[in-house]
């Protein structure tokens, strides 16, 4: 049964754990690895983020180019998606994900698996022979119930009333080991290491200081535009953060410097020194800025780094 709220129909009920239930919105978003905003597709909160990824690529790609590698998280990391990307000779870059399974029992990376004879073999070096494969893309490996049933490892194996061990395998698993294969090499390592500073502070920015963390909105569309709006923002203030040439404005005290420069009104006080070069506060060699803004109609003082107080 799929729950549905009464107050925004379009919104979808987004479960994260067991603490966090809640009708929500996603916003599943792509940027480039100086943290512009390329796409953003926004969709109810209880659709996975593993489909929306081709559409977001195609985005992408009919935009700009076919990107040279894709990172993402762990929620991404499956095989269509890597199967996609390697068609497409576009490198994924995803991080390390522990087996699935119960606790106390095998995982299914403790089976051997034989490219060769299309095979496992278990832990007792017994082999698991393909069955057949099903609707899902995924083949099926069962062992011989007369061999698990005298087995010393069956309670760590398996609780079937049949005792017989049944593994899936996907038909692109291939895939996901070349990404475990790749995941190791220094260029992924340093690729992934930049995601915390791009798309991780994208969404940061986003939710607290453009309120993203809650929406006024109801409706896929009135959301989508918001979502829109907000990267454009983002955008834009980190455009203007990069037009003003950095190697000409090394600390705060050009920055008002130049100012000054364009605008007579703003009053600024030649003496400086550094925080570091500070000398004793008592004595009379102290010397530091201030400034004022006449436009503005109230004065803004300043401490030695250009932050405004």
């Amino acid at each position: 049964m799929t729950k549905e709220s009464t107050t925004d129909s379009e919104s979808g009920y987004y479960v994260k754990g067991e603490r966090e239930k809640q009708f929500a919105y996603s916003f599943h978003t792509a940027c480039d690895r100086n943290g512009f905003v390329l796409g953003t597709i926004v969709t109810p909160g209880n659709i996975h983020d593993s489909i929306i990824l081709n559409p977001l690529l195609e985005l992408i790609i009919h935009r700009f180019t076919v990107p040279f590698a894709v990172v993402a998280d762990s929620a991404y990391k499956t095989a269509p998606i890597v199967h996609l990307l390697l068609r497409q000779r576009i490198l994924p870059v995803f991080p390390y994900t522990r087996p699935k399974g119960v606790k106390g029992m095998f995982k299914t990376n403790a089976f051997y698996n034989d490219a060769y004879y299309d095979c496992y073999l278990c832990e007792n070096n017994q082999q698991l022979v393909y069955r057949t494969t099903t609707r899902e893309g995924r083949r099926e490996y069962v062992s011989d119930p007369k061999i698990c049933e005298t087995c010393p490892f069956l309670e760590r194996c398996t609780k079937s009333q049949t005792m017989q061990k049944v593994i899936h395998r996907h038909v692109w698993q291939d895939a996901i080991d070349e990404v475990e294969r790749l995941r190791h090499t220094p260029v992924n390592r340093q690729l992934y290491a930049r995601r915390k500073e791009t798309i991780e502070r994208v969404f940061a920015d986003a939710k607290e200081k453009h309120g993203m963390r809650w929406t006024r909105y109801r409706g896929l569309k009135k959301v989508t535009m918001q979502t829109m709006l907000t990267f454009a923002a983002l955008n834009l203030k980190k455009l203007a953060n990069w037009s003003w040439d950095s190697s000409r404005n090394p600390n705060g005290v050009s920055y008002f410097l130049r100012i000054h420069k364009t605008n007579p009104h703003f009053q600024v006080d030649m003496r400086v020194c550094l925080q570091s070069e500070m000398p004793d506060t008592r004595s009379s060699d102290v010397r530091h800025f201030t400034c004022s803004f006449a436009e503005m109609g109230k004065r803004v003082k300043t401490d030695n780094r250009g932050e405004t107080a």
